[in-house]
């Protein structure tokens, strides 16, 4: 890889920071030849502080480290674009990103998984979700099995409408088993991944 840090007087190129799984822009840093270094080997983003006028690893105070997955720079060799997951908020302000955005994703499933990771981690009597995850594993993966029986059921028929709706079902439910189980769509999609090398 190779980076012209010499285009800018003071050897810095920006980095741009975003987010390997929502794709979010999180936040804008500059680095030098030595910090670059040092994130290649650590596997954490390390900046060059304009302000403090030194290598800076980001969660080196906080704890909300920027974990590397990827690593890419520019046609132009002199802007770097890294493929980060972030422990924690990324901004100072305690905001997700620099932006004041949400770091989630704009795909609906990303939405709705988080929206399952809620309903699991702040339980209301109100919310079918929670009444899931509250009977248990079993309980979970009788569901899925009851919705993918009614998916084979419709997809003889010729409504379309039902087969539909009972395709949602059985993928809404099926996120909740991945949540139940400890893992997320995006482990399922990576095993997929791997499958097609």
């Amino acid at each position: 890889m190779q980076i012209d840090f010499q285009k800018s007087p003071d050897g810095l190129v920006p980095a741009v920071i975003q987010d390997a799984i929502t794709n979010k822009v999180l936040m804008l840093g500059y680095m030098n030849r030595e910090s670059l270094e040092k994130t290649v080997l650590d596997g954490k983003v390390t900046f060059f502080s304009r302000s403090k006028n030194r290598l800076w690893t980001k969660g080196e105070e906080s704890g909300n480290f920027l974990i590397v997955k990827d690593l890419k720079v520019d046609c132009d060799q002199d802007t770097i674009l890294i493929k980060a997951s972030p422990v924690g908020p990324v901004c100072h302000t305690g905001a997700d990103t620099c932006w004041d955005e949400k770091n989630v994703s704009n795909d609906f499933l990303s939405t709705l998984e988080n929206i399952i990771t809620d309903r699991k981690n702040n339980p209301s009597d109100k919310s079918y979700t929670a009444s899931l995850f509250e009977k248990g594993i079993n309980k979970i993966a009788q569901k899925v099995g009851e919705e993918a029986v009614e998916v084979v059921i419709e997809a003889k028929d010729n409504n379309d409408e039902l087969f539909l709706n009972e395709s949602a079902d059985l993928l809404f439910h099926y996120l909740i088993l991945l949540q139940a189980k400890g893992f997320q769509l995006a482990d399922v999609i990576s095993v997929l991944k791997q499958r097609h090398k």
